[in-house]
């Protein structure tokens, strides 16, 4: 299935609907989840963005290691850790957080990642594991050495997850009357795989994008930090101002979103927004840490033998 036998630009995209006699413009979104189909294999857009993500990750970390004179074995060693935590804390996070009553009684599904379920603050903690792990091994230096610096392209890489989940129409918030306000497919499974007619949910909040926004927002205040104002010189500030602003923005947006599983429907507080709690407060603890301390150099300097393999 091809993009492009899904999209009208000028008769799917932008519609006009008449809602309290006020006429609204609003976004019908028709985009097949599928780029196209190899061996009965899709290639969607989701794992597209999700792999520019790492890539593109790659390359800013690469640039920020040679920055700061590090062996080139690490940048390297340390996308390993973090691609294969992500992948492992993402998973066990939404079976955990989300779904335990279902995978407790079906623990062999945990290993059916094809068939989606991944929970971003599983990945954040999986990452943060796999930081401490490598700082022992690796770099035997202060884990927020590398957390100061793997933050800054993570933040670029949500906001590609977002746009994934854009592509996927989920993870969308309340209907809204709002003139940005999106038409997701509801039978996505019906109109992908059988042919049948779409049904739309009502103009909802695009809470993907307004998640995107945010993490590119402090992506960029992130580089400005590190590249223009030394802030790497500041142990854990980086981190700190990543935790704050990318786990603020997810507790926030929250209150537009629909709730992804049933049980949080009586939740005062849904299960995003209480896992985005401690995060937020370690953010601000580190930011306040860090301005306390004297600056420390990250730049490398007299590394041992067995720190350069």
């Amino acid at each position: 299935m091809c993009l492009v036998n899904k999209i009208d630009i000028d008769k799917a995209f932008f519609t006009k609907s008449n809602t309290n006699d006020q006429m609204l413009d609003v976004v019908t979104w028709t985009v097949d989840p599928a780029i196209f189909t190899i061996f009965t294999r899709e290639i969607r857009w989701y794992g597209l963005f999700f792999a520019i993500g790492f890539l593109l990750g790659y390359q800013i970390e690469d640039k920020i290691f040679k920055h700061d004179n590090a062996p080139a074995g690490w940048c390297d060693k340390i996308f390993i850790y973090v691609v294969i935590a992500t992948v492992i804390g993402s998973r066990l996070g939404h079976c955990l957080f989300y779904g335990w009553e279902y995978y407790s009684a079906h623990p062999l599904d945990i290993f059916k990642i094809w068939e989606g379920g991944l929970a971003s603050h599983g990945g954040a903690i999986g990452i943060i594991i796999a930081l401490l792990i490598y700082s022992k091994r690796v770099t035997h230096r202060n884990p927020l050495w590398a957390f100061d610096r793997l933050v800054i392209p993570v933040a670029l890489v949500g906001a590609l997850i977002r746009t994934g989940n854009l592509m996927n129409h989920e993870i969308f918030g309340h209907p809204t009357d709002l003139p940005w306000g999106f038409r997701f497919i509801e039978n996505l499974h019906q109109w992908h795989y059988l042919g049948a007619e779409p049904i739309f949910t009502a103009p909802s909040h695009p809470t993907q994008i307004y998640e995107a926004i945010c993490y590119i927002i402090v992506f960029i205040l992130l580089m400005y930090m590190y590249w223009k104002r030394n802030a790497g010189n500041r142990p854990g500030l980086i981190f700190g101002v990543f935790l704050i602003g990318i786990f603020l923005s997810r507790f926030c947006i929250e209150f537009l979103k629909n709730n992804q599983e049933d049980f949080e429907e009586n939740m005062i507080l849904n299960m995003g927004q209480l896992l985005s709690i401690p995060f937020v407060l370690a953010g601000i603890y580190l930011v306040i840490r860090a301005m306390k301390q004297p600056t420390v150099s990250g730049r490398i300097e007299n590394i041992k033998p067995k720190q350069q393999k």
